[in-house]
Parts: C-alpha cells; structure tokens; sequence
C-alpha cells in the first residue's frame, strides 16, 4: 500500500493492516513482560520529530476507572480555559474516538493526514508497528500539530512498557491496582504497581487513587515527587446520592471542595473524581475554585460508563469487564437505577480474565437472568456458552446466546417496561450494542 496521503478509508485501512494485540491475543500480564520494549515506539516518533514532548502531558493508569478520570480532568483543565487533547482507549464506535481535542474526536481529513505522516516513515523502522502503536504516534503528532495546551493521555497496558510511555508525564495517574491484566501468582499486587509505576517522572508528582498503603513505596523508589495517596492526602469526605449524580465533599494538598455535584452515576466515581481534582491541581500548582470544579463536573460526558442508553425498559451501558469494575457496576444498580421489576443482564468477555470471578461479581446485582453473548471469532472471544456455564454455577439464570444483536433482542423481548437490561462485559460488547440501540431509535 502507498505511503503517500491517505484518504479516511484508506488510512483506516492501512491502520487495520497493523496488529492489533487488542484483538488477536489475551495479552501480557504482569511480572510476564519478557520481550516487552517501548524502544521501537520511541523509534518511531523520532522520526516524527518526538510530537509527545510538544505539550505537557498528564498520564493515566489504573485497573480501572482510567477513562472517568480523564474525562473529568478533561474538563477541569477546560473549565481553566486550556485547550485539552485525550487520547483514550479503546474505542466504542469509531477509532476517532481515541483522539480529542475538547472533546471532539478528531475528524476524518486530520486523522488520515496524521495515519499518513506515520506511514511515510515506516519503511525507515527495524519492524512493523503495531496498531496501537501507529495510533498512538498518530495522536501525538495531531496533538503536536492542532496544537493543544495539554494532553491527558491514557495508558493502554499496565504502564511501562506501553506505546503511550514515551511521554514525559508532568503529572501521572494511577487510578488503582486491582485483578487485571495479571496472572494471579503470588505477588501480583506488586508486580502490578511495578508496571504501572513506570509512567512515573523522577521529580514529578504521582497520584495514586486505590492502590494499597504497603504499594505506595512501589512509586516513592521511582522517583516521584511528591506522592499524593487517596487516603492520606487526598480524601472523598462525602459522596451523596443526588438526581444525576453524586454531591461530594473532597479534600485535598491544595484545599477543599464542599457540595460540588458530579453528573456521573455510581459512588465509585466520587474517588475518580477526587482524582481528577488532586491531579488537576498539582498540574496547576495551586487549588481550583468551587466553581471551577462545579463547572467542570457539570459537563463530564462519558459514554459507556453506567449510560442510560433507553427507557421503558430502561437500558443501562458500562464497559466493566473485569471483577471489581463489575462488582462496582452491580452495588450502583440498587442506589441509582432502583427499578420495580426485574433485572437481565447481556454479558460477554474476552480471554484473559477468570471468568467464575466475573460471573460471581454478576451475581451481586441479583439478576433474573444473564443473556451471554460473544464478541467475535478471533483467540480473545470467550464462547457465549463457557459463560453461561460459569453464571450457572453461581446459581443464577442463564442463556447463551453467540450474536450479540440477537442477544440484546432476547433480553429486550423478556423484559417489561419497568425492568432494568445491563450490558457489560466488554467495550467491545458496549460499542456494538449502543451502536444498535441508536440505529433502532432513530
């Protein structure tokens, strides 16, 4: 295929050719990394001219709760008049969605003129990028170019050893260490944090959401000063149930924020969003007003994130896909989506993650029934019947359903208008769906 400049199909095209390790395998784990070098991504964006060191950059990881943050801190460094990219992953809809500016997705003309600018120097690489690679030097090089005042960049995989770790991180993030992405073997906690540790600047600040006390020396032995913990230096105080939301008191290095409504639902986001605020603070070197912060939280959008998708019945959306992101999803259905009738839950996974825990998670929210699906025929699908099968022994209700479409259909056909039909499992479950239920309103 031509080097030369793309048109959108085209350039899309040429991306896919790429391997997408999203797709075709269950990953590395941690404290599994042998082989692993961000040494060919920094390869290649010298040839671009090194666009990550055009902006500062704040850079988040974490288990789980990585997009809510960068969402919120979006729209904190917004609401202080900064023009703010985001790269994010993965994507729901369309792989524009992984790069923003002010949240709008970057359009067809720029991202084939940036897939371009990566192509025209990949015949000067020892080796092919991969997918994620290309669209990760591709965001840096629209970021360096548009240009934005900072990126919030978010990591795709553990940390270290992740294309996104080209950056000098002004700031880094770690939203929390949980059971993702990792074997399981003795030591995991550790071999997590020491992953996820690796985006950390010496001399630079590091805030860490829920990551446990006896961990916090893990990044301290990186270099990052300081380091702000949730629970020693930064604090959810109160987050109370409100319509839309939560209305939180957080506390923090910089000062305090009383009675501030966040748009999101589910208690966990208030940690999120205390995140958020600690990192958006130290970025600034100084405390954001109430109404700044009020500002900000008003305008947080985030699909896919306990979204409601359609009323009557009322159908809610969260990319959760492994134990304690699904653990979180099911506690929020009883305080924000308390319904009169039953409860059907679509769910599909990918490889890679234990499935009897996931299905154990489930079974919190007290289902009527699990319509599992899966997503795709490549090695990362997990088989709708090894699902059903793992629900099943958790004593609850369960069917198998391969399609996901006729999956959402089956559980939309049992459901009255006043039950409740979650999907989750999967971003790549919750794309395709919102992508159906969207076409099906129209």
């Amino acid at each position: 295929m031509s080097s030369g400049p793309f048109d959108i199909a085209t350039a899309l095209e040429w991306l896919d050719s790429h391997l997408d390790h999203e797709s075709s395998s269950a990953g590395v784990a941690a404290g599994r990394v042998e082989g692993l070098s961000i040494e060919p991504m920094r390869e290649l964006v010298a040839l671009l001219g090194d666009p990550q060191d055009a902006m500062p950059v704040i850079h988040v990881t974490g288990t789980n709760g990585k997009g809510s943050v960068v969402a919120i801190l979006r729209r904190l460094l917004m609401a202080n008049g900064l023009s703010v990219g985001t790269f994010t992953s993965p994507h729901l809809g369309r792989p524009h969605e992984r790069i923003a500016r002010d949240g709008v997705p970057i359009s067809d003309p720029d991202l084939a003129e940036a897939l371009s600018g990566v192509a025209s120097v990949e015949s000067m690489l020892g080796a092919p990028p991969s997918w994620f690679e290309v669209i990760t030097a591709a965001a840096f090089r629209w970021f360096a170019d548009a240009p934005v005042d900072v990126a919030v960049v978010e990591v795709g995989l553990l940390g270290r050893y992740d294309a996104t770790n080209v950056v000098t991180a002004d700031v880094a993030v770690v939203t929390g260490i949980a059971g993702d992405h990792t074997d399981f073997a003795p030591g995991w906690e550790l071999a997590v944090a020491e992953e996820k540790a690796g985006i950390v600047t010496p001399g630079r600040p590091v805030v860490l959401g829920d990551v446990a006390t006896p961990l916090w020396e893990v990044f301290e032995a990186e270099g990052a000063e300081p380091v702000l913990a949730l629970g020693r230096d930064f604090e959810v105080l109160d987050a109370r149930l409100a319509v839309g939301g939560r209305m939180l008191d957080l506390s923090g290095p910089h000062g305090s924020h009383a009675g501030v409504l966040l748009g999101l639902h589910g208690e966990h986001q208030a940690t999120n969003a205390a995140v958020a605020v600690t990192a958006a603070e130290e970025f600034f070197g100084r405390g954001l007003t109430d109404e700044v912060v009020t500002e900000a939280f008003a305008e947080v959008d985030l699909p896919g994130r306990l979204e409601v998708a359609a009323h009557h019945p009322l159908v809610v959306l969260d990319v959760a896909h492994n134990p304690d992101a699904l653990r979180a999803v099911a506690s929020t259905l009883d305080d924000d989506f308390s319904v009169a009738g039953s409860r059907i839950i679509v769910f599909a996974m990918l490889a890679g993650r234990d499935l009897d825990e996931a299905a154990a998670a489930l079974a919190v929210a007290r289902p009527d029934l699990v319509v599992c699906t899966s997503i795709g025929e490549g090695a990362r699908a997990v088989a709708a019947t090894e699902l059903a099968t793992a629900v099943e022994a958790t004593g609850v209700a369960s069917e198998a359903v391969d399609d996901p479409t006729d999956a959402l259909a089956a559980a939309l056909s049992r459901a009255s208008e006043e039950d409740l039909v979650l999907v989750c499992g999967s971003a790549r479950l919750v794309g395709h769906l919102r992508g159906v239920i969207a076409d099906s309103v129209r």
